[in-house]
């Protein structure tokens, strides 16, 4: 991404091996299919956020970034609130398997909001965080990656918070499932919807939260509030009030969602890797969340749900004190 200049051209490559995965889905479900068009749905994957941060931060620089991250979220959260109604309507109304149909019709706007983003629109420095002096220059990958203390020390905190949290909302699921499979589907769904519209609401203002308070007090919260969740599902019984808890969730996601980001992009202003080190987050995240349900698993087979999410929720209470003794400010760092 930092080398790419036709950023929007990757998106649009990105879009339609969406459309591809998403016709396969639906075309058969035999094995090498599924597993061929979630192989190519995670390519995809790999290249949307990078791609619209990139894309952002090279339209509006460093000084917008903050605003127009949240706003970026906002949008995609409420778009995931409107596509999950649009999709529960599809498999009702059509069926199961028209869900991926939907999908590939949704690609065509998605195309069309692309071609509205020229190309001299988007500053291919400022795409990649580099410095008005180093426009043919990228700084060192192992001074960006190894030698930068603080950014080392958020990754970090990144997998534990993804350790932490990735495992807490299926193991809910298998929970309430037991024994009500058929309300399950409906509690989950409500669950989702609850946290993806926390995150339209309030990801715009945490951009600019972020911005005037700085990074460090909005991450502070967002790992308390993933602890406090942990423990509320230990003690909090019936739906209304399981859905009520998905409020830390939304909470604890958008402030990860927006402000990740950000410190990404203060550790890394003027040195032309900020794609590098927004790919590296994504490794840790991708790390954090693989081992999650492995270690909520175990905690489950050997003593109880209960014990599984203390067991996550502790995870989040270590990665919160790292935060709190290790990780400074980064915002007045970058100013």
């Amino acid at each position: 991404m930092d080398g790419a200049r036709h950023k929007r051209g990757l998106m649009a490559g990105a879009v339609a091996l969406i459309a591809v995965g998403a016709l396969l889905l639906g075309w058969r479900t035999t094995l090498p299919v599924v597993l061929s068009a979630q192989v190519i749905l995670a390519i995809a994957g790999l290249f949307v956020g990078p791609v619209l941060a990139a894309i952002a931060l090279g339209i509006v620089g460093p000084a917008g970034f903050d605003q127009q991250l949240g706003k970026n979220q906002s949008f995609s959260a409420a778009g995931n609130v409107v596509t999950a109604l649009l999709m529960a309507g599809v498999s009702y109304w059509a069926g199961i398997r028209d869900i991926f149909f939907c999908s590939v019709v949704l690609t065509v706007p998605t195309l069309i909001c692309l071609s509205r983003i020229r190309s001299s629109d988007v500053d291919p420095r400022l795409a990649r965080g580099a410095a008005a002096e180093t426009i043919d220059h990228n700084a060192g990958i192992f001074r960006v990656l190894l030698q930068d203390r603080v950014l080392l020390v958020f990754f970090l905190c990144a997998a534990l918070f993804h350790l932490s949290n990735a495992a807490m909302l299926p193991e809910l699921g298998e929970m309430v499932a037991r024994g009500h499979a058929r309300a399950a589907g409906s509690l989950m769904s409500a669950c989702v919807i609850v946290t993806q519209l926390v995150i339209a609401v309030a990801a715009a203002g945490t951009g600019r939260l972020a911005m005037r308070v700085g990074r460090r007090p909005l991450l502070l919260t967002g790992f308390g509030a993933l602890v406090v969740r942990g423990w509320l599902y230990t003690v909090v019984r019936g739906d209304t009030a399981l859905i009520a808890v998905q409020l830390l969730d939304g909470v604890a996601n958008v402030i990860f969602g927006v402000v990740s980001v950000l410190v990404v992009a203060d550790r890394t202003r003027g040195t032309g890797r900020f794609n590098l080190a927004l790919g590296a987050l994504g490794t840790f995240v991708g790390i954090g969340a693989a081992l999650s349900t492995t270690y909520g698993g175990f905690l489950i087979q050997r003593f109880s749900y209960n014990a599984s999410f203390l067991g996550l929720a502790g995870i989040g209470l270590l990665a919160f004190c790292v935060l709190l003794l290790f990780f400074p400010e980064t915002r007045d760092a970058a100013e």
